[in-house]
């Protein structure tokens, strides 16, 4: 066993315990393995008592030798109406919580060979309780009594309101087609609109039956479609009163559509604080590459809940106040010059929805270098000096509870220090590559090398260690496997100076400036104590550019 593991299970010095559903849920078992996601097609109706009644058409290819169980997800407060092949035939499906094995002789399909799954079903789908964290619907009323209704299930999952592959390291790879249609609404739904991911391909109208005592009633279903693969708590809707305007910018990849929607009454609040988008994107663009999902457009919609990176269609709710929700996450003041929100939700577009971690274990990768885009963002708009007090300034929310990445195959994330530890780590390393450019093509390098691809951190890890010329192996292994802060001990005797690390995984070591009134020197700091000619200083400084303890 790897000397950081045996370190890391005795600073962590609990056990968690695991169940059969969370192995289920997290892995990529027999169910899973042997087949591939093409395509989704989603046709959901929505009645004003949260009650839906859904078709998702299923895509997918055979990968490898089938077993003849597939599994799918989708909540217990879902009901299965019929599952059929594209045959027409009709499967067996049996339940297990949260999870659907469909039954079928699958081992008699070859490998490549594409099949169509069409799932009926319906339900209510579980009330968010504090979303966008504990999501699920949420159903509201705007300011004049309107509905107003969306999703949010990051971590929760997308099986809480339709049947899918419910895992991060397969997403649909010809994207999804999104039909929804507002049932029984009354004369209000002409006024709503229902907006989605992707591109607005038109209203259909059909004729839905209601049951053998009531005549068919004629529904208008909202057409939506994404081209580009998509994680599955990305697909999402909005309906409510909105207004909606267009424009476009260009960017690296040509014109870029966007488009804009919020409740009427805020239209022209909405105006002004959505104006940064093209700042933004074109500040993103230099720094991490070109927007990768040109096909689909950015939208960002005004949402019944804080905000959430929903892919081409940014939930946004910070109320129209700069900062986080009219605070500065930094207590610097510097946070106070834009919509945390609008930055912090659209740079996802980068990370965590064009690369996706397969294991939500390794989230870090989506929050953890997005929250640094907000710095990049700071940078572009304010200057460096000001970026480094944003991002210092962060890390002051750091709990240092656990270790950042969480444990695998049981669909769980580490600590919250995701963000605010992954942005530090950022920053250390671009720092420690010691070339703004160099750190530049890297982050645009790694949204190339791996565009529309899910990834491991052992991926992300090596990539950025090869394209920076920093050996990173003990820096990943302390600041993400463990929820320990280096420490620097050091005393001064005899005109020398003694120092080292304590509380650091084997071989970890930084490369740290430290300053007195007479004195400048760059220390390279280990776990063996080390000693330079130093005069007695009562004015001892280490660069706060680390995230390091000092004792």
């Amino acid at each position: 066993m790897p000397l950081f593991i045996v370190w890391y299970l005795l600073q962590a010095g609990t056990i968690l315990a695991y169940t059969h559903a969370d192995t289920l849920r997290g892995s990529n078992g027999r169910g899973r393995v042997w087949w591939d996601l093409q395509h989704y097609d989603l046709t959901v109706q929505f009645f004003p008592d949260g009650y839906i009644v859904g078709e998702n058409k299923i895509h997918f290819t055979i990968t490898s030798v089938p077993c003849d169980s597939l599994q799918l997800d989708l909540d217990t407060t879902m009901h299965i109406v019929r599952m059929q092949l594209e045959t027409g035939e009709n499967l067996d499906v049996s339940t297990e919580g949260k999870v659907v094995w469909v039954k079928y002789p699958f081992h008699t399909f070859s490998a490549g060979s594409q099949h169509e799954i069409t799932v009926n079903y319906s339900g209510t789908p579980r009330k968010a309780v504090n979303p966008p964290w504990d999501g699920g619907f949420s159903q509201l009323k705007d300011k004049n009594g309107k509905p107003w209704l969306s999703v949010s299930c990051q971590g929760l999952g997308a099986s809480v309101w339709w049947p899918c592959k419910d895992m991060q390291w397969d997403e649909p790879d010809s994207g999804i087609d999104l039909h929804f249609a507002l049932r029984g609404f009354k004369e209000m739904k002409d006024s709503l609109a229902i907006v989605s991911n992707g591109r607005f391909l038109g209203v259909d109208t059909r004729d839905v039956e209601q049951n053998s005592s009531a005549p068919s009633e004629n529904l208008k279903f909202w057409h939506w479609q994404v081209k580009n693969p998509i994680n599955n708590y990305d697909v999402t809707f909005y309906i409510g009163d909105y207004v909606h305007w267009h424009d476009t910018l260009t960017g690296e990849k040509g014109l870029l559509d966007l488009d804009f929607w919020a409740l009427r009454y805020n239209e022209v609040k909405a105006r002004i604080q959505f104006a940064v988008v093209k700042q933004m994107v074109h500040c993103f663009e230099y720094w991490m590459g070109p927007y990768p999902f040109y096909e689909d457009g950015y939208k960002l919609v005004e949402a019944p809940y804080l905000g959430m990176e929903h892919q081409s269609a940014i939930a946004y709710g910070n109320d129209y106040k700069m900062g986080y929700m009219g605070f500065d996450r930094t207590y610097t003041g510097v946070g106070m010059n834009f919509d945390y929100i609008i930055v912090h939700e659209s740079g996802h577009e980068w990370f965590g929805n064009n690369i996706t971690a397969k294991d939500i274990a390794d989230n870090w990768i989506h929050e953890g270098i997005t929250t640094y885009s907000e710095t990049l963002f700071t940078e572009c708009m304010l200057g460096k000096e000001k970026a480094d007090q944003y991002n210092v300034g962060e890390w002051r929310n750091i709990e240092n509870d656990k270790p950042i990445i969480g444990t695998y195959g049981v669909n769980t994330e580490g600590s919250n220090d995701m963000y605010d530890k992954g942005t530090a780590m950022m920053h250390m390393i671009r720092i420690l590559t010691k070339d703004d450019e160099k750190f530049r093509q890297m982050l645009r390098g790694l949204t190339s090398e791996y565009y529309h691809k899910t990834v491991t951190t052992q991926e992300i890890e090596s990539y950025i260690q090869d394209h920076t010329g920093v050996e990173l192996k003990a820096f990943f292994n302390q600041y993400l496997r463990s929820n320990v802060v280096p420490e620097v001990e050091y005393y001064i005797a005899d005109r020398k100076l003694h120092y080292r690390f304590d509380n650091v995984v084997p071989g970890f070591s930084l490369p740290i400036p430290v300053a007195s009134s007479n004195k400048h020197a760059l220390l390279n700091i280990t776990s063996d104590w080390q000693t330079i000619s130093f005069k007695k200083s009562y004015n001892l400084k280490f660069s706060k550019d680390f995230l390091i303890k000092v004792k």
